[in-house]
C-alpha cells in the first residue's frame, strides 16, 4: 500500500475566496464585524427590526460590492501601491539657500 501525496499547486499565489484576493479577504471580514456591532448596538437601543435588518443589508451589500470591485480592479497588492503613490509629492519645493550652502565639496573629487 502507498501513499498518494497531493501537490499544493497554489505556492506562491495570493489567498483567494470567491474572487476576493489577499487583503480584501481580511476587509471584508473587518467589515462584517462592524456591521455585527451596529446591528447589536441598534437592538440594545431598541431601535425596530423592521429599520434596523434594512439598514444592515444594504451596509453590508454596499460592503460586499465595494470589496469585489477593488479586489478586481487592483488585484493583490495594487490598493496598496495606489495609497503609496498618491502620498508621493508632485513637486519638491526648497524654499531656502541655507541648504546647498551648508554642503561642502569633498576634497579631491
Amino acid at each position: 500500500m502507498s501513499i498518494i501525496y497531493s501537490i499544493n499547486k497554489g505556492i506562491n499565489k495570493p489567498i483567494e475566496f470567491k474572487g476576493i484576493k489577499a487583503q480584501y479577504i481580511l476587509y471584508l471580514a473587518v467589515g462584517l464585524v462592524v456591521l455585527m456591532l451596529v446591528f447589536a448596538i441598534f437592538y440594545v437601543c431598541g431601535v425596530s427590526l423592521f429599520v434596523s435588518m434594512p439598514v444592515i443589508a444594504i451596509l453590508g451589500f454596499t460592503l460586499f460590492h465595494y470589496v469585489m470591485r477593488y479586489s478586481a480592479k487592483y488585484g493583490q497588492y495594487g490598493l496598496l501601491k495606489e495609497a503609496a503613490f498618491s502620498r508621493i509629492p508632485a513637486t519638491v519645493q526648497c524654499l531656502d539657500r541655507s541648504l546647498f550652502i551648508s554642503l561642502t565639496l569633498k576634497q579631491g573629487s
